[in-house]
């Protein structure tokens, strides 16, 4: 049968059709960007609902150009491009610490380690190793006790350490960084007798006859740690390396900074132009009562104008409302179940706190706010409240700290008002600091919500997650598996303490990156392994979704990448990284 025109006119335009199709895609191949880096052979979770799962990513410098299966990304490789194989290994965003005071923990990591002490005697002995390690040391400092060790309701005393020491003067902080113990050299120099009087909001524990005991709570503890020798400038940047090795080497890519480093800024911008700041840094001005100065003021505005990139922001407010529960010096609504004569303090006049946030806040200044009692929360949640009203702001997404107890009421509160629930999970520890002092001390119906994690993120709203470093250990894998299984290694107690606020695993891996992103703004760049988004992120050496909760904190970071370059990688993960090209 003949070819008629129409039939040969339509063959030619397929076949020209095809001719430039295959052009296009060879023209798209040759000007396809290629990747500095790809990530293959990867479990990755990608916290991202549109494409939660994924083999492989290309990045471009310091940013993600694709995610996809191991086929797609492969399109992404070109001569120079470095080939990371993760061996069928969990991938994560990198983690980001929404409490931490950064400076304090790198310092502490050459200072006495008092975590994990179950007894006067250990403490003892732990202090008695340093001081004879570091004999030209002018002080002893160290923390990490805790209260039980000292028995119910009880504090330590100066003469446990005068046992050890008498010659020196030592100055412990408790684990919480809310009580200090001083010998009795310690309080002689600081001039603490009998007829000293407590300083505001702080309490100079004394016995029956009026004797400073050694046990200084809250501000108390600054009449004697204002003495301590401080620290040089390279002295602090030595610590500083060390504390960012430490993060890097347990996951955390990006940390928000409660207090101690606002101060060093210059430090943190050093290391950034020597190209050894690996985490970068979100950090608040540490406002105290009682008011908002205009000089504080100053201070914050320049920090927010020349800390503003990727990698250092200022601009951020840190204050605090009350104490902690163990020393009865949490605000509370209602009086302590223990001792009924206490209910806390504020460490703020509420009409001056108020009117302080509402003055950062009608500048567009974030506001974090330390509030564990009931009273504190309320009045944080009262002062943010009031200050959109009055400014009709929007969405700065200031943060309370800790949030260790509430009331049903103000739990709802934090969706509708859009205030971020930074927590901080191992604080839940249900070890005998926390229910035979925090639980006995708040009593039941406080602690039947006590670190209430699902109730806030069910009424909607977004909790970020951090440690509080050195208050306890950096380490996330930690805080993970508490706010999932709030047990103690050992599996008790059995179902878990306050079972009902446990967060499932995606939740709590989401508190420590998108969640912790929307809490800095950062959302849009970071929290997620997506395209655009910077690339942090983590190789482990276990799958999270497929081990027993119980092992979570076994968990090793095999490789941290910040921005595009590892800064930290395992010796088993250096073996599988290549320079191989297509």
């Amino acid at each position: 049968m003949p070819v008629t025109r129409t039939q040969a006119a339509s063959s030619w335009i397929l076949s020209f059709s095809i001719t430039l199709l295959v052009l296009s895609s060879m023209a798209f191949a040759a000007g396809q960007q290629k990747a500095t880096i790809i990530l293959t052979n990867a479990r990755i979770y990608t916290v991202n609902l549109h494409q939660p799962w994924a083999e492989a990513l290309a990045v471009s410098e310091d940013r993600i150009i694709a995610v996809g299966t191991k086929q797609q990304i492969d399109e992404y490789r070109g001569p120079n491009t470095q080939v990371i194989d993760a061996h069928g290994q969990l991938v994560l965003p990198g983690f980001t610490d929404c409490h931490i005071h950064f400076m304090q923990g790198s310092l502490g990591l050459q200072h006495v380690d008092l975590n994990g002490t179950e007894s006067v005697a250990e403490i003892q002995e732990r202090v008695r190793t340093y001081a004879a390690a570091h004999p030209k040391e002018l002080w002893i400092l160290g923390m990490g006790w805790q209260y039980p060790i000292f028995g119910p309701s009880a504090l330590p005393h100066k003469r446990l350490l005068d046992e050890i020491e008498p010659n020196r003067p030592i100055l412990l902080d408790a684990y919480d960084g809310h009580t200090t113990w001083a010998n009795s050299k310690a309080l002689a120099l600081a001039g603490i007798t009998k007829d000293t009087p407590n300083p505001p909001n702080g309490t100079i524990v004394k016995d029956e006859n009026g004797e400073p005991t050694g046990a200084l709570k809250e501000s108390a503890g600054d009449l004697v740690g204002k003495l301590t020798p401080k620290p040089t400038r390279e002295e602090r940047m030595v610590a500083l390396r060390a504390g960012l090795r430490e993060a890097n080497r347990v996951g955390l890519t990006r940390v928000h900074s409660a207090g101690g480093d606002f101060e060093y800024l210059d430090l943190y911008d050093e290391l950034r132009k020597q190209g050894q700041l690996t985490v970068r840094q979100y950090i608040a001005y540490f406002l105290d009562p009682p008011e908002l100065t205009k000089d504080a003021l100053g201070k914050i505005e320049e920090a927010r104008r020349i800390y503003h990139d990727d990698w250092i922001e200022g601009g951020l407010v840190k204050t605090m409302l009350d104490g902690v529960v163990e020393s009865h010096t949490a605000a509370m609504l209602e009086p302590y179940s223990d001792d009924p004569t206490q209910s806390g303090k504020l460490f703020w006049d509420p009409t001056k706190y108020k009117e302080a946030v509402a003055e950062l806040d009608k500048r567009g200044i974030q506001v974090m706010t330390h509030s564990i009692g009931t009273s504190a929360v309320r009045l944080a949640l009262d002062a943010y409240e009031g200050a959109a009203q009055t400014n009709h702001s929007r969405d700065l997404r200031h943060k309370i700290e800790h949030i260790e107890t509430i009331t049903a009421n103000d739990i709802p509160r934090f969706g509708t008002l859009g205030v971020v629930a930074s927590f901080q999970p191992l604080h839940a520890y249900p070890d005998d600091d926390t229910l035979k002092v925090w639980a006995v001390n708040a009593g039941p119906d406080r602690a039947s919500r006590a670190w209430a994690w699902q109730s806030v993120a069910r009424s909607g709203g977004r909790l970020a997650f951090g440690s509080d470093w050195p208050v306890v250990t950096l380490n996330p894998w930690h805080g993970i598996q508490n706010a999932v299984t709030r047990q103690k290694r050992d599996g008790t107690p059995a179902g878990g303490w306050v079972p009902n606020e446990r967060v499932t695993l995606e939740q709590a891996i989401e508190g420590y990156t998108l969640g912790a992103a929307f809490a800095g703004h950062r959302e849009a760049s970071e929290g997620s392994l997506e395209k655009g988004k910077l690339a942090d992120l983590l190789v482990l050496d276990r799958d999270l979704f497929k081990i027993a909760p119980s092992d979570i904190h076994r968990t090793n970071v095999l490789l941290t990448m910040v921005g595009g370059k590892i800064v930290h990688q395992a010796a088993e993960m250096a073996a599988t990284t290549t320079g191989n090209s297509k």
